[in-house]
């Protein structure tokens, strides 16, 4: 049994009393043990100092990119169809299994070291093993899938997959990765969304999910002329042609959900679908501003998620939770979205989406040591008296705050070092990696 203490700190526990304690937490193998003050070093295999510390439950994004972190700088000023069929689609096409993994070992990098220690990410069409290999290396926590794409205009033929190819392939990711390292990486089926998958093929999904027991991720309703192209094809709105199907349930994650009626809002709040909100993503392909204090009032779960970083660029939940609290107050006044309430979003609100709020997304004895730990001494945070905690997270830190990140009881950062990974050769072959795809798409 290995244990790691952490001593002195100041802990955001976001249990159910949300309670904040300063003292001591005992992490014994892949679990937190104790919350308390004065535990007894004795036994103690690593003694963490966290006077003067911040310690707050890892941040779950609940719609990340790992394919795309490679087109970082690549598509930028467009909107999503444009960006989609000029850029994003021929880079993916162009993706060999080297490429991937390195395109995932660098969006985890970034992840990790911002304090991320889960995800919810969607792969591309081709080599999603490799990105699966990287997330087993890393030691992020993930739910994952290979994109399913067998239908659209504009499409380049190599992300073009017959249906029964694409099924296929989903069901032998699924049956290797999912549940490996004792659940750590958990599969999803991941249609990219409504236009680029027939009708075959979502209720296919929609039986395979049912089978399997898996989550089902998919964008939606993220831009308008994507929500006219649904209408001419099926008749119907987006979130209405899923329950149509039957898609429409409490293991689907909905991306965006930007431009909802109110028959959508009403059928995401009935099914219990989970809504991931994007707002980097969504500014940036000037697609919208997701209407999120109304889906709250509803109590429909809203978690967070940075997208891929061609769209962002970072993917960084500080940024993504200023931004989630600051583009509503224009709107809907200065005390919507307050800090708090973003803060859940980024934490026991992703576990939620995930299915693992048990087990991830707050600081409570007997769940997952999945930890952040933060210091806060430094020019733009103070002063700290007086300070709400959760708007000193939202408001003033930074990515760059975070100095150890601890997943399933394994600290991979220690004092801005990630530990599972070679940082240099990461970054030296992300820029191979990307020069070998350009040169591909000239041709």
């Amino acid at each position: 049994m290995v244990k790691i203490l952490i001593k002195n700190a100041q802990i955001i526990t976001m249990n159910p009393k949300n309670e904040i304690v300063n003292g001591d937490l005992l992490i014994e193998n892949d679990v937190i043990s104790e919350i308390g003050s004065d535990i007894t070093t004795q036994g103690v295999d690593k003694l963490i100092d966290g006077s003067s510390k911040i310690i707050i439950p890892g941040f779950i994004q609940t719609h990340i990119h790992l394919c795309q972190t490679l087109f970082r700088g690549q598509a930028d000023d467009l909107e999503l169809l444009d960006w989609l069929k000029q850029k994003i689609w021929p880079l993916e096409a162009s993706h060999d299994q080297e490429s991937i993994y390195y395109s995932a070992m660098l969006g985890i990098g970034e992840l990790i070291q911002s304090g991320t220690t889960s995800i919810v990410d969607m792969e591309t069409v081709n080599y999603a093993d490799a990105a699966f290999m990287a997330m087993a290396k890393s030691g992020i926590r993930a739910i994952s899938g290979k994109v399913m794409m067998d239908k659209g205009r504009d499409v380049p033929l190599r992300l073009l997959e017959s249906t029964n190819e694409s099924l296929q392939q989903s069901v032998d990711l699924l049956e290797k990765w999912h549940n490996y390292d004792h659940g750590r990486i958990q599969y999803a089926f991941c249609p990219r969304f409504v236009i680029s998958c027939t009708e075959e093929l979502l209720t296919e999904v929609r039986d395979l999910s049912n089978h399997y027991e898996v989550n089902v991720h998919t964008h939606a309703s993220e831009s308008l002329e994507e929500i006219k192209i649904v209408e001419q094809e099926r008749g119907m709105r987006n979130i209405v042609y899923l329950d149509h199907i039957g898609l429409a349930n409490s293991r689907l994650i909905l991306a965006h959900c930007v431009w909802l009626n109110d028959e959508e809002k009403r059928i995401i709040k009935e099914r219990g679908i989970k809504v991931s909100h994007c707002p980097g993503s969504n500014l940036k392909l000037a697609s919208g501003i997701a209407e999120i204090p109304d889906l709250m009032n509803r109590k429909i779960s809203i978690s967070l998620g940075a997208d891929g970083a061609p769209c962002n660029n970072n993917l960084d939940m500080f940024k993504e939770m200023r931004l989630a609290s600051t583009i509503q107050k224009n709107i809907h006044g200065p005390t919507s979205m307050n800090a708090y309430t973003v803060f859940r979003m980024a934490t026991i609100g992703g576990a939620e989406a995930m299915g693992l709020q048990n087990q991830i997304g707050s600081l409570e004895v007997g769940k997952k040591a999945d930890i952040a730990i933060l210091n806060l001494e430094d020019f733009h945070t103070y002063p700290s008296i007086g300070v709400d905690p959760y708007a000193r997270l939202v408001y003033s830190a930074s990515s760059a705050d975070v100095e150890t990140t601890i997943i399933d009881g394994k600290i991979v950062m220690e004092n801005r070092r990630i530990k599972t990974m070679d940082k240099g050769l990461i970054l030296r072959e992300a820029n191979h990696s990307i020069k070998r795809l350009l040169k591909r798409i000239s041709k």
